[in-house]
């Protein structure tokens, strides 16, 4: 149960890492009532629109990936049967940068790195796990510890 759920999960940052918006679209219940909060955003309401913004977002970053810590699932069975929903947090540890700058994702200055603490809700579909809800915020770095960098 959990490893379907975690798969699912993990499906949704390989997606974005590969730039595979037919995978995006198949990771989400369509429905109008769905939701996404991208860090620093505002709600996105909507299967399409959902969509449309992780494609926007692929289509922007020439490279990105996604180093998952603090993976937590806690599953919630409604009714007397197996569940069927799923709260999936985690730490977001992200790289990025772009191969068209000068010197491409070899050279230091083109890489960025941030952090989201992020939250989703899976429910079980006809298509297995899909996601409901996925809310992620940006973690604040205090000038502490860019000062011991």
């Amino acid at each position: 149960m959990t490893e379907a759920v975690l798969a699912a999960h993990r499906a949704l940052y390989d997606a974005v890492e590969s730039g595979d918006a037919d995978l995006m679209s198949a990771l989400w219940v369509d429905d109008p009532e769905t939701s996404c909060v991208h860090p620093g955003a505002p709600i996105l309401r909507g299967t399409s629109e959902i969509v449309r913004s992780w494609v926007v977002l692929m289509a922007q970053i020439g490279y990105i990936q996604f180093f998952l810590t603090d993976v937590e699932v806690t599953t919630l069975p409604l009714g007397s049967g197996a569940p069927e929903t799923a709260v999936v947090s985690c730490t977001e540890n992200i790289l990025s940068g772009d191969p068209d700058q000068p010197g491409g994702i070899a050279a230091a200055t083109s890489f960025g790195a941030a952090t989201a603490q992020s939250t989703s809700i899976l429910v079980r579909h006809e298509a297995g796990w899909q996601f409901w809800l996925r809310h992620a915020s940006p973690v604040m770095v205090s000038m502490d510890e860019i000062e011991e960098n």
